[in-house]
């Protein structure tokens, strides 16, 4: 017999062969797999996944070889009425930002640092509400278009599903994520996680405003929600004829209420509160509606006190999401940096990322699809040797724009502006693994 014959002589063992001889191997097996298992456990100390820590004991009945205690009994019935995740992942969750004490008039974050892809799932997109979530009968609420238009109408829910519809993947970002000035968040919720994505579904605003005849004297569209704060934006017409959508679906069911439930305005690539939730008024005017969320809220203050007028659209953003602020690294070695970038002007072009602060920049590999005005994930390899490292990315869009430094930014607007700081973001790892804010 010669080695490879050796080698493979227990596994090969024929069928006939003698009972004895298949004790000796399952046993030398089990007491293999034992011992992997023992190993296993003294490394971890005890298996943990988002839940309670396990017992030991308890954790060592249920590994290989043994049948673990789930595949012993009936499961959970089929005919839930709503899936929920599992038990055991606890943290992926919307939190209300820390410091906010009043939740009508608040803002919770999406988990970014606790998800992998671009799509967030409807029970963890990102809220921000000025007067609560009103509960609205959809077979009670009307859509009303009026002003400068030849045919003023008003429109059901269910009127407007039997219009031809369209179905697009697009970002959500508040212009305040984040402001400019600390405190700092300690994850990447608490520094960005007031922008999602999603799949949205409606009808193009532009078949509706075709539909009741635009005056000529059109310029721009005051839209209302039904909300109790009344929240108004004046939207340039030349936006509403384009790629605006009147949405009732997110990710394929009803818009959520926190969403704008049961019709809501979504207005891809321009800062969030500009997607009127709870649609109710769409009012066509020659002039903008200078209203309380677009003068006293909503605008961009200057190094000399000028505020910029209109700063509709999201400029070019990424995040590194993994590893971020809280995480830990255990190992030395081959890492990969993980996160998303977007862009209210289009496409993402590229992505760059540095492990020195940076002061040298290396490309990160995009995932495709690469979609406009959507999130785009990125990667990146990375060498820890225990050593301190600062890392970030850049990202630039199809126009060229390159995402500044908050420096840069400062540079130009001073320090006194709260709103669109799309500045590059850095993550200091220690030298013991643990990874905080940079900026911190």
């Amino acid at each position: 017999m010669n080695s490879r014959d050796k080698a493979g002589s227990a596994l090969a063992e024929p069928v006939e062969a003698a009972a004895g001889g298949r004790r000796q191997f399952l046993a030398r097996s089990t007491a293999v797999a034992t011992s992997l298992a023992t190993m296993a456990l003294s490394e971890s100390a005890v298996a943990q996944s988002g839940a309670a820590a396990v017992a030991p004991d308890v954790a060592k009945k249920n590994l290989p070889p043994n049948v673990p205690a789930w595949t012993k009994s009936l499961g959970a019935p089929t005919a839930s009425p709503y899936g929920v995740p599992s038990k055991f992942e606890t943290e992926a969750t919307r939190k209300l930002y820390p410091g906010l004490k009043e939740p009508m008039s608040a803002y919770s974050t999406t988990p970014l640092q606790e998800l992998d892809g671009t799509i967030t799932p409807n029970g963890l997109f990102y809220e921000r509400h000025h007067a609560g979530v009103p509960e609205i009968d959809p077979r009670q609420h009307r859509l009303m278009i009026h002003g400068l238009v030849k045919n003023p109408m008003i429109f059901e829910v269910q009127e407007l599903r039997q219009f031809p519809s369209e179905s697009h993947v697009y970002f959500l970002e508040c212009s305040g994520n984040p402001s400019f000035l600390p405190p700092y968040g300690k994850t990447a919720a608490e520094v960005a996680g007031l922008v999602s994505c999603a799949e949205w579904t409606g009808v193009p605003l532009k078949t509706l405003l075709n539909r009741a005849g635009l005056d000529p004297k059109a310029k721009w569209i005051v839209a209302e929600g039904a909300d109790g704060a009344g929240m108004t934006r004046s939207i340039p017409i030349e936006k509403c004829l384009d790629d605006v959508l009147v949405a009732y679906s997110q990710n394929g069911e009803r818009l959520r209420p926190e969403q704008g439930y049961p019709i809501r305005l979504f207005v891809p690539g321009f800062e969030g509160n500009m997607s009127i939730k709870w649609l109710r008024r769409l009012h066509v005017t020659d002039q903008p509606g200078y209203t309380r969320e677009e003068t006293a809220k909503y605008t961009d203050l200057m190094a000399d006190g000028r505020a910029r007028k209109f700063s509709f659209v999201m400029e070019c953003k990424s995040i590194i999401t993994s590893p971020s602020g809280t995480h830990r690294l255990t190992r030395k070695g081959t890492h990969e940096m993980r996160g998303i970038a977007w862009s209210g002007h289009g496409k993402i072009k590229a992505v760059d990322v540095s492990v020195d602060g940076g002061n040298t920049w290396y490309p990160a590999a995009l995932q495709e699809p690469v979609r406009s005005k959507a999130l785009t994930a990125f990667r990146a390899p990375f060498e820890w040797s225990g050593k301190e490292l600062m890392i970030m990315s850049r990202a630039v869009d199809e126009t060229g724009y390159v995402q500044p430094t908050l420096e840069q930014l400062i540079s130009v607007r001073g320090k006194v502006s709260f709103y669109h700081n799309n500045s590059v973001q850095p993550w200091r790892i220690a030298a013991n693994g643990e990874v905080t804010n940079g900026r911190a």
